[in-house]
């Protein structure tokens, strides 16, 4: 690993910081600054000619403000003769943008995908796209992670004689089906309509999920609106108990405290792709660290070895 540098923004220096723990590399500086006029300048303080230079930086908000020292970061890489440049992306916000389900609207993830490209990204390294069409955004290689065995192995402590895994919607059921067969559990999922960003209805629950104890599992949760919505079907149709379950922990505003205030909500589960604030966090709160995950992807993609056998 000689030859590898990692640099982080400011989005979420502590999984970076995790992250080369586990390589056994130093996390090299990086200095942010502004100009007078608010313009963002970024100096990587470290060499990075020829060599493997790899940028940690989770799009999470500010996130135009993440998004922009990202690109700046690239630059000054591509600048220094970096050898190669692997933008390694725990959350990508704008993966939710990813159709045209409206006149005139702009399809956010794959413009960000071309700045990046541009910027001079050689390959990127993320973790649980909001949906498989946003991997082919990219012209250049992505390497795509998810955290379902991390997930798997958090709630294989305990009984799950009676559990149902329980999707929001029909379009993360694959998903969802995926983690009930590591755990060897039925799954169902929430026939839903979405309205706007806050307003959705669930109009149904498709699968037996009566009198058992319920895993909901999503790939993030924001606000939290879908699946409180879900929750109150769930607790119509008399499920014993509910765990709630995600990759990316956003949970804007009060979020967690009103999942946390809800019937029947035993924990709520989340990786740390993205930083939670300690005044953010409640007691039923159990976060999961994909640190391990990520060094070892970026390991593999330095020695030229199959990522996707971490999934074998």
């Amino acid at each position: 690993m000689r030859d590898i540098a990692v640099f982080s923004g400011t989005a979420h220096p502590d999984l970076a910081a995790e992250i080369c723990a586990h390589l056994g590399v130093p996390l090299h500086p990086v200095r942010v600054s502004r100009f007078a006029n608010d313009c963002l300048e970024v100096q990587l303080q470290a060499n990075c000619r020829e060599r493997d230079v790899f940028l940690i930086q989770p799009l999470v908000p500010p996130v135009q403000e993440n998004l922009v020292e990202l690109l700046l970061m690239i630059d000054a890489a591509r600048g220094a003769s970096a050898g190669r440049i692997t933008v390694v992306l725990p959350h990508y916000a704008y993966a939710r943008s990813d159709k045209k389900d409206a006149p005139r609207i702009s399809i956010g993830a794959r413009l960000v995908a071309d700045l990046l490209t541009s910027a001079g990204a050689d390959r990127v390294l993320a973790m649980t796209l909001h949906s498989p069409q946003v991997h082919g955004f990219f012209s250049v290689p992505v390497d795509h992670l998810h955290a379902l065995r991390e997930l798997a192995t958090h709630f294989r402590r305990y009984d799950l004689t009676d559990t149902v895994v329980v999707s929001p919607d029909l379009g993360n059921a694959k998903e969802a089906a995926a983690f009930a067969r590591l755990l060897g559990t039925p799954v169902a999922a929430g026939a839903k309509q979405r309205f706007s960003d806050d307003l959705v209805k669930i109009s149904a629950v498709i699968g037996e999920v009566t009198d058992r104890d319920v895993i909901v599992l999503d790939d993030e949760i924001a606000k939290g609106s879908t699946v409180v919505e879900l929750m109150e079907h769930l607790r119509g149709l008399k499920v014993r108990s509910i765990r709630l379950a995600c990759t990316h922990g956003l949970f804007s505003g009060d979020a967690l405290r009103r999942l946390s205030d809800q019937d029947g909500v035993l924990e709520i589960v989340c990786t740390n792709t993205v930083p939670i604030p300690a005044e953010k966090r409640v007691g039923k709160l159990e976060v999961l660290s994909v640190a391990p995950a990520l060094a070892e992807a970026m390991r593999r993609i330095h020695n030229g070895e199959s990522v996707s056998a971490l999934f074998g």
